[in-house]
Order: structure tokens, then sequence, then C-alpha cells
């Protein structure tokens, strides 16, 4: 359990996994590859609301993806057992709900992607595509969406 115990090491609990708030279900696991369903940044019962830069820091908004990112680790944990099977992460997805003339989203993405490195090292590292939108669920700052490769069924 190498990856939980990381976690430990870091000092970081992750959540109980989010349930989601619409039609959908929180992640699939086809053969080796778990796609979590986009997370909210949701953390101790509030949640980080509003536009990137205008009502929320870009500091705000990394740390939301945080929150996110670890809801994420949440789910994919409620899939596989534990974070012992995670071979890498594939790919994250990061939306940032922000004013239209904002133009460093990967900013806020980093928060997300840093954690992981922080975490996982080398099979933390990831490919990531960053989108800034005018509107995003529940009014939330940030979404990030994820593709964990794991170890096959037994």
């Amino acid at each position: 359990m190498f990856h939980e115990s990381r976690l430990e090491e870091l000092k970081i609990i992750l959540p109980e996994a989010p349930k989601p708030v619409a039609a959908y279900v929180p992640a699939v696991r086809t053969g080796d590859l778990v796609f979590v369903s986009g997370q909210l940044p949701l953390a101790m019962g509030s949640m980080t609301t509003g536009k990137v830069p205008s009502k929320v820091s870009v500091e705000a908004g990394a740390e939301a993806a945080r929150a996110c990112l670890l809801n994420s680790l949440a789910v994919l944990r409620d899939v596989i057992g534990n974070l012992s099977k995670l071979r890498r992460v594939v790919r994250i997805g990061v939306f940032v709900q922000c004013d239209s003339d904002f133009t460093e989203q990967a900013l806020v993405a980093n928060g997300a992607s840093e954690l992981l490195q922080r975490i996982f090292g080398d099979i933390g590292r990831h490919a990531r595509t960053t989108i800034g939108v005018p509107a995003l669920p529940l009014n939330a700052s940030v979404e990030v969406e994820a593709v964990y490769e794991v170890l096959p069924q037994a």
C-alpha cells in the first residue's frame, strides 16, 4: 500500500467519495482504465464557488483544484479498493469557471497536477487539458475529471 502510506506521510486524508449530484455514475472502469467523472471542490461541507479571478483568487482556485483531485482519488479508491493498485495517472481535465479575459487557467490546474506528482511521483505525471468556461455546476470555481490506469482485476 505504498500510495496509501504516502498520503499519511504527507498528512493528506482523503474524503469520503462524493455522491453524484445529477444523472451519472462517479466512475466507470473498462479494462485497466478508470474514468472518474468531473469532481467539484467540495471539502469539509463547503465548496469554492465563483469565477476566477474576480471572485476567487488564482491561489484559491488552485486550492479548489486540489480539493477536486482529492475527491477524484476518493472515488478511485472506492472503485479499486486501495490506491496501491494504481499504475499511473493517464490524464486529467480541468475546467475553470473564469472571467472572459482570464488566461491563466493553467496556474489553477497546477494545483491538481502538482499534488498528483507530489503524491505519486513519476506515475503521477499525466497528460492534461485545461479549459476556461463561463459557468460550472453549482457555481463551482473548478471541476476536475481524470483517467487512471490500474492493475488488472483478479
